[in-house]
Formats: structure tokens, sequence, C-alpha cells
């Protein structure tokens, strides 16, 4: 995929899962073994800028990648054992809770501080969670605003106002109360957004390029669409971190290249490609003989993510079920797949729930073949009247994503609906897909379980009441608002059996699908290169992203 949506976050218990499942390149070279060399330049080379790096905002693998280099959460990923370790980051342990899992309480560590020297506080956390509730600050996750007592209502703090349910008793105690049992909150508190900003460096909507740092790296320059800089946080201590390390100077992200431009140079290894490495995906036109080519297996990470590919159908702009239905048997995936490079990209979907998550469960409603089933396609046209329709397709303007909307279009036509196609700027393409104001027939999607568990795929992109109360970050592409899959959201939610709630999940997902509201399309498989004198890098199942907290740059 190109620009990959998720959170930070996994569930302990399906970690294994998701790491039997990963096949990932990298001999000593690349991998984390070894003693790490210290200073150097490490290149990042990427297609677009960041969606976001304001910790509030952030809800991409690449901004979340980046950000762990600047920001310290609640908790995080201790991921150098065979897997991933919840572990404190900013707090001392991965906190507690009472009250039948409503109250969590986190205790700070002592020593962290931010680039200027001055400690962080509970102040800061509590700061820094209140900004997401900020209609200025969108695009994030909505676990705060469903989960803490009294989110649905808040604002934010630049009116000068406090959530309660967030309790700061001295300057190293956060409490959070929250309206339901959260068992694992801990590992939603691992996610960006849950992290400190000191008040008197906030700049609001612009934050993405101030990002006040409490990690080894902080902001020296920012030129959007172009060019981030990082360089080392002076005040920043390995003795207070049990995540990261600090071994370049510098970090320079090069924004805005071609991705196949990209593959090639690092591919051929040459000059400053050795000391680089990419965070989006190989494109589709390179994926194949890449990741085939045993000379490059060594700086190749192919790591399987928890989550789908899909095309999204705005159920309130195609409101006839069997148009909806002739889609889902009209998309050939074949040449969808062939687009984004074949086999090695993923296998095909026909779940919104993919292997690996809680709660997935095989099954098909629509065509076995995967080349789709034009017969059956035609003939729920015919049931609907023969409509002749045109639509609109978002995606991102990247040669993958463009090929993708060619075999979209070419399958529809098929069926006599004209598809124009709409192609968006990487960099902003899910900021504007987002906003309920620029709604299209079809948008190309793509997610990824904040952590392996339905919980985090099928409430987020089908509650239909997320659409009103989040109208600039609303995640329900395909705009579906069913009473009965809002109830049945609600119920699962109050189980406190996950096997009981897993089953449920299954049963919701393809209840979904009976909606047509969404063409699942393939289970993915993210594929990156790294140069040569590129070390320390650590293959992330939760992010499906190389990971850089221990990146190095060999002598």
């Amino acid at each position: 995929m190109t620009r990959r949506r998720r959170s930070i976050a996994l569930a302990a218990t399906a970690v294994a899962i998701a790491l039997g499942a990963t096949a990932c390149g990298g001999s000593s070279s690349t991998t984390g073994s070894g003693s790490p060399t210290k200073g150097g330049t490490l290149t990042v080379l990427d297609h677009a800028d960041f969606d976001h790096l304001d910790p509030q905002r952030t809800y991409t693998t690449e901004g979340s990648s980046m950000d762990q280099e600047i920001v310290r959460t609640l908790t995080g990923w201790d991921e150098t054992g065979s897997q991933p370790k919840l572990v404190g980051d900013l707090a001392t342990d991965t906190g507690t809770p009472s009250n039948g899992d409503t109250v969590w309480t986190f205790h700070l560590r002592k020593g962290v501080v931010w680039q200027d020297g001055t400690p962080v506080t509970a102040q800061d956390v509590k700061y820094g969670v209140e900004r997401t509730f900020s209609p200025d600050i969108n695009g994030g996750p909505p676990y705060a605003s469903q989960w803490l007592v009294g989110g649905s209502s808040y604002k934010g703090p630049y009116s000068g106002k406090e959530l309660a349910s967030i309790q700061t008793p001295d300057a190293s105690t956060i409490v959070f109360h929250l309206g339901q049992p959260v068992a694992d909150f801990n590992e939603t508190t691992a996610m960006p957004g849950w992290s400190g900003v000191p008040k008197a460096h906030d700049t609001g909507s612009t934050y993405d390029t101030h990002v006040w740092s409490d990690g080894p790296y902080m902001i020296k320059s920012y030129t959007k669409n172009k060019e981030v800089v990082l360089v080392k946080n002076t005040h920043w201590k390995q003795s207070t971190d049990p995540i990261r390390q600090q071994n370049v100077n510098e970090i320079d992200v090069k924004l805005g290249q071609d991705q196949s431009a990209i593959d090639q140079q690092i591919k051929s290894d040459a000059g400053a490609a050795q000391t680089s490495i990419m965070q989006w995906p190989i494109a589709g036109s390179d994926l194949t003989t890449i990741s085939s080519d045993p000379s490059l297996k060594s700086r190749l990470y192919n790591i399987p993510a928890p989550g789908i590919n899909y095309l999204a159908i705005n159920t309130t702009r195609t409101k006839d079920l069997k148009v909806r239905q002739a889609i889902e048997y009209a998309i050939d995936k074949t040449t969808v797949r062939g687009a984004f490079g074949g086999s090695a990209y993923g296998d095909y979907a026909s779940t919104m729930i993919s292997p690996g998550i809680g709660g997935y469960q095989k099954f098909n409603l629509y065509s076995t073949n995967p080349a789709g089933d034009l017969t059956k396609a035609k003939a729920l046209m015919k049931q609907a009247g023969n409509p002749k329709l045109t639509m609109s397709l978002a995606v991102e303007n990247t040669p993958t994503l463009e090929h993708f909307g060619d075999a979209v279009k070419t399958s529809l036509g098929k069926i006599g609906i004209t598809v124009n196609i709409t192609p968006i700027d990487a960099a902003n393409y899910f900021s504007n897909v987002d906003n309920v104001k620029n709604q299209y027939d079809l948008t190309w999607v793509d997610w990824i379980a904040d952590w392996p568990n339905a919980s985090t795929v099928l409430p987020v992109l089908f509650d239909g009441r997320q659409i009103a109360k989040l109208p600039q970050s609303n995640q329900d592409q395909a705009y579906l608002n069913d009473p009965a899959v809002n109830a049945q959201i609600d119920k699962i939610a109050k189980m406190t059996d996950v096997k009981q709630a897993n089953t449920a999940y299954g049963a919701l997902d393809e209840q979904i699908m009976k909606d047509a509201a969404v063409v699942p399309l393939m289970y993915m498989n993210f594929s990156e290169l790294a140069g040569s004198k590129v070390g320390g890098v650590i293959p992330d199942p939760i992010l499906a992203e190389p990971s850089l907290v221990h990146v190095y740059v060999k002598n």
C-alpha cells in the first residue's frame, strides 16, 4: 500500500499470531544484532509528506514511526525480543487499573525532559491528550473521545477548559476515568496521541512542523513536501528510555520523490543510497522484481500487516443495494492486485477482518473467482433497471493507485458504470477523504488494526454515528449508518468474554458485507528496502514498518 493508516497499539494476545505470519528480510547487516556504531546521517526517502507529525493527529504508519523518534508515549513496545513486549515509556510501568478497568493510573519516570531541559510533567500529558478534542486538532483516532468520561461534549483546552476525567494529583501522576471498562487501555496509551505537549510551545494546527521533543531527536527544520531534518536532542538520556537509542547524528527525510525512483536508487546501493531507507512500500511496478532478487534479500523487509486494502462504496450516494452488489461481483481483483505488485503484495480478501485479527472468520458472500463474475454483476444491474451511472473514484496521485483506478474503471465499465478517477495529493489524501465535505462515490482505502482485534476495525470503520461526530476525521468512507450495525457494535462493546466478543465480531463482519458497502481487495504485505550501510533496523509487526528506534549507520 502507499499511505498506510494505523496507530501503534497491538494486543499482546495476538502478537504471536502476527509475528508467526511475518516474513522479514534483513541479515545481520540490517537487523538489530551486533554493536551499533555512532554518528553519521540516515536518509529516509519518502514518496510524500507526512499526513501529520503532530502526535495528537497522527494516524498513519509513517507518521507514527517517525514520531517514535521525537515523542514519548505513556506506554510503548519493546521489540528487541522474539515478540513485542508492552513496557512503560514515559510511565514507570504499564499502568494500574482499578474500579473494574474504568480507572487507569500511570506514574511518570524521573529525569525525562523536553528539548529545552525542562521536566515532562503529568500536566503536559493531560494537556496533550486534551488537545485531541479540539476541532482544530483533527485526524487522529477516536478512542479518547469514546472512552473518557465527558469526552463526548468536551471541545479541547483552547477555550481554557479542562477535562475533569483526566486527573493529575501531582507532577508525576496521571489518572484516566473511563465511561466503560477497557481492559487493554494501556495498549491504547502506546499510540502517539497519549504523549505530552508543553502548553507554552503548542502552536495549534501548525504543530505538525513544530513538534516539541522529549525523544532522542528533535526537529531542526521542516519544509513541507520537501524535507524534514531531525538532529539529536541533547537533553535526552538513554537511562530514561527503555525503547529507543540515539545512534545517528541526523535523520534527513527527503519528501516528494517518485516511489519507483526511490526503489531504483536504494536498489543500486550507490553513494548516499547505502545509508538510505524507505518508509513507503515498494512501487507495484517494482515489487515482483525486487522481492524475487536474491541479492537484495538481506536489505528487504516484507512485513505482513494486520489489515485490509479495500474499495469503499458511498452508500448515501449509491443507495440501491443491487447496484452495490453488482460492483462487488464486477471488480476484477486480479488486475487490482496487479497494480500493487501481484501476489507479493498479499492474498485476495473477502472479509473486512483480516487473518491474524481476533474475530476473523473465513467467508465469501460474493464471487469466489478473484476475476469476478460479470454474468452475476450484469444480472444485478438489470434487476436495478440498468441505470447508466457515472461515479467518482478517489485515489492517491501515485502510479500504483492510478493503475488501481484504471483497473476499477475497466471492471465497472463492463457493467455500464462510467468511473471518473480523481487523483488526490498523497500527502493530503486522508485529510481530504476523511472530511465529510469531500464525498466521493468510490474511495480507495486501506486500514490496519490499531491492535489485532476487530474492535479496532469494525467500530472505527462502520459506526455511522461517527460521521456526524467527527466530520473532519470520518473513517466511515462507506458512509454506512445502519442502526442494526450500530446496535451490534454497542452490544459487543459490553461483552467481557473475549471469545464471545470475537465470535460476535465475525458475525458482524458478515452482516456488514451483506450491506455491500465495501469491496475487500487484499490482505496486505508491506515491502521496503534499505541500503547496505543501514543497521539496527527492526521489522515492526505493530506498524508494519521497518522500525528506526535502534537504527545506525555503518562506518
